[in-house]
C-alpha cells in the first residue's frame, strides 16, 4: 500500500531528540514503541509487520555509531553503506566522520523519509535506496556499516553471508550488535565495548551492552 506522506507521518508521530550514547546526534524518534507500531500499521494497512526499527535508536546502531564518531579514520574520505540503516543514525555517524559519501538502505517504506528528516536535522546529506541489497553482489564501497541485524536466525545467516561476500572483495565490514542470541560468539575483530543507554520497551536492560566487531 502505497503511503500517503510518510514524512508528515514521522513529524507528527516523533520528535527531535537528542541520541543517548552519541548526543552530537539528533534524530526524530518516537517515546513509546507500541502507539508508533500501531499507527505505522493502520499507514500501511497491514497488521503483523515487524516494529518500525527507523522510529528508535537500536542499542547495536547506537554504538556503532559511537565508534564511527570516535574513530574516523576509519571512514575519512571513504564511501560507506550504512546497511538496514533504520533511522539512518551510523549513516549520519559517517558523514559527520568525514565519509566522502554514504549510502543508507532499507527495505522499510518509511526509512527513505526518516533518512531524509534525520540527516537535514543533522545537516549532512545521505543518498538512500529501498532496494534489498542481499538479492545482488555486494556494492563496490570501501566501508559497510551493519547495526542490529542479528534479531532473527534466517535474517542473521543470510546478512551474515552476504557482509562474508562484501569482505572477500575488501570492504571494510563493521557490525554493532548488543550480544543478541543469533550473534556470532567467534570469527570477528571486537573493536570496542559500550553501555548503551535504551528502553524496556525495546531490549531486557534499561542499559545494554553493545560491542562493535570488523570482519577479519
Amino acid at each position: 500500500m502505497a503511503i500517503a506522506d510518510p514524512s508528515t507521518f514521522i513529524l507528527t508521530h516523533t520528535r527531535l531528540q537528542a541520541v543517548p550514547h552519541t548526543p552530537e546526534i539528533q534524530l526524530w524518534l518516537a517515546d513509546e514503541i507500541t502507539p508508533i507500531w500501531r499507527m505505522t500499521e493502520e499507514e500501511l494497512g497491514e497488521l503483523g509487520l515487524p516494529p518500525p526499527f527507523w522510529a528508535f535508536a537500536w542499542s547495536g546502531g547506537q554504538g556503532l555509531a559511537r565508534w564511527v564518531l570516535d574513530t574516523p579514520a576509519e571512514v575519512a574520505g571513504r564511501s560507506v553503506l550504512d546497511f538496514a540503516t533504520g533511522s539512518g543514525l551510523v549513516g549520519i555517524a559517517a558523514m559527520k566522520a568525514g565519509a566522502a559519501r554514504v549510502l543508507c538502505a532499507d527495505i522499510d517504506p518509511f526509512c527513505g523519509a526518516a533518512v531524509a528528516l534525520n540527516a537535514r536535522a543533522n545537516g549532512v546529506e545521505v543518498a538512500f535506496t529501498d532496494t534489498d541489497l542481499l538479492d545482488a553482489d555486494p556494492p563496490p564501497v570501501d566501508v559497510i556499516c551493519a547495526g542490529d541485524v542479528c534479531y532473527e536466525k534466517p535474517m542473521t545467516d543470510r546478512v551474515l553471508h552476504w557482509l562474508g561476500r562484501a569482505r572477500r572483495q575488501g570492504t571494510r565490514v563493521l557490525i554493532g550488535d548488543p550480544h543478541r542470541t543469533y550473534f556470532p560468539k567467534t570469527g570477528l575483530d571486537l573493536l570496542a565495548e559500550y553501555q548503551v543507554p535504551t528502553t524496556r520497551e525495546l531490549e531486557d536492560f534499561a542499559i545494554k551492552r553493545s560491542s562493535v566487531w570488523a570482519m577479519p
